[in-house]
């Protein structure tokens, strides 16, 4: 008798123990953390602005080069990051020795875009150009480069193209986000500034008057002899030679916010808003075409 008095006293607080963890979050409401590689903070800020005026939700975004977000997955529990790649194999190891399946969403495509001080005559950049001074070799046309923190997925990016493990000091220069890298190229001619593409496309408002002072190179890949701008097009077609997908990657390991954030910036809206960003969103989202079979003539 007491035993059955007892489990189903478990029983009871095991189910308000779930309700209540159901009841904080859920896929479209509670509260949850998300850290995202800074070159893509514009358009999540934008997503997430979005999804909470739509549900009653609440996230908190944190901003941190790739490095940084990386260690922050498995660091914290049940996290969620937006990211320039996949994980790669030994990553996905730890979540496997941690037993979650992350859920991993690809949601659009960006770019790595070069820039120069609206002062100069730069207009145009060759890729070769800049690897082989990233390489240590003497470039007539590359006075300086500029990127923005040592552990950026822009740096990452920049260095496995040039086949090198660390940039040369001579001539680079690194800050801490591309607010800075910006801030910089527009103050000082000469140098050729390395940013995420959604910082152009999409300044915040205290940043638009120094993105106003400088010039979107376009550039020449390594093979080819076009050059292309990190335009929407360009990117879609192929032509431009830094593009890069973008991921969401989901390590709660149960059905929250994680999942419902993922599921709105993949959906018809979230695609909608990265298309009107300037970036190429995962989906084309198509538009709707009302035919009228008659006209109504209101002066009648």
């Amino acid at each position: 008798m007491y035993s059955l008095i007892f489990f189903s006293f478990l029983f009871v607080m095991c189910n308000q123990k779930e309700q209540k963890k159901s009841d904080k979050e859920s896929i479209l409401k509670g509260s949850t953390t998300i850290f995202v590689d800074e070159t893509l903070t514009p358009i999540i800020e934008d997503q997430v602005a979005v999804f909470e005026s739509n549900y009653e939700a609440k996230i908190k975004l944190v901003s941190k080069s790739e490095s940084e977000t990386v260690i922050s997955l498995f660091k914290q529990k049940s996290a969620i990051a937006i990211l320039t790649r996949n994980l790669t194999s030994k990553e996905s190891k730890i979540f496997e020795q941690k037993k979650i399946t992350p859920k991993i969403t690809k949601f659009a495509t960006d770019a790595i875009a070069f820039i120069s001080n609206k002062g100069s005559n730069d207009t145009l950049i060759d890729l070769k150009n800049v690897v082989g001074f990233m390489q240590g070799k003497p470039s007539g046309t590359i006075q300086g480069l500029v990127f923005d923190n040592p552990n950026s997925s822009t740096v990452r990016y920049m260095n496995s193209l040039a086949g090198i493990q660390s940039i040369t000091e001579k001539g680079v220069y690194s800050f801490k986000t591309n607010e800075d890298v910006i801030k910089f190229v527009a103050q000082n001619k000469g140098m050729i500034g390395v940013v995420g593409v959604n910082w152009l496309y999409q300044p915040m408002p205290e940043m638009k008057k120094f993105v106003d002072k400088v010039n979107v190179l376009s550039v020449k890949g390594l093979t080819g002899e076009n050059y292309y701008a990190p335009s929407q097009n360009n990117i879609a077609e192929g032509k431009y030679p830094l593009a890069r997908d973008l991921y969401i990657i989901n390590g709660q390991g149960y059905s929250g916010l994680g999942m419902g954030f993922a599921s709105f910036v993949a959906g018809d809206i979230g695609q909608r808003i990265i298309l009107k960003s300037g970036l190429l969103p995962l989906r084309i989202p198509g538009r709707r075409i009302n035919v009228r079979h008659s006209v109504y003539d209101e002066k009648k």
